[in-house]
């Protein structure tokens, strides 16, 4: 079955649902010069599909790492767990930020195996957290409970 391309109404309609952010690391799209993507949550070649519910905004450094992953080793648990997903979780269930708001924060299982998997407090993001909370835009608003 050939591959369906994503139209540009699709395209906008995630990079809205997101808020213009990774919807792993938080990072936005405004603020960075690395490129995002719009990714298979569960991978093509583990026959996900090209549909709303299965897609992502996830800058270059969260879709480099998660590649074609979906299960990760929780670091506490020691135990595979499935990765977050943002179509079926919500982000405030795994995660939290750190109380200076530079580093993200495993709640799960599933939110430290994401953040080990997919490396959400690389040096280069929380320098840049670092940077926009000085600026008054860290963190996102729609993170914080």
């Amino acid at each position: 079955m050939p591959r369906r391309y994503i139209t540009t109404a699709e395209q906008q309609t995630i990079i809205d649902r997101a808020r213009r952010r990774c919807e792993y690391c938080q990072s936005a799209m405004d603020y960075t010069s690395q490129p995002f993507a719009i990714e298979h949550i569960l991978p093509i070649a583990q026959d996900g599909e090209t549909t709303l519910d299965n897609l992502a905004l996830a800058c270059g450094g969260c879709n480099g790492h998660k590649y074609t992953k979906v299960r990760a080793i929780d670091p506490v648990s020691q135990t595979e767990t499935p990765l977050y997903h943002p179509r079926q979780q919500q982000w405030q269930d795994h995660f939290g930020w750190s109380t200076d708001y530079l580093e993200i924060i495993g709640l799960s299982a599933t939110g430290r195996a994401t953040i080990d998997a997919l490396k959400l407090n690389r040096p280069g993001v929380i320098n840049l957290r670092r940077l926009l909370r000085q600026a008054g835009l860290h963190p996102p608003d729609s993170t914080q409970a």
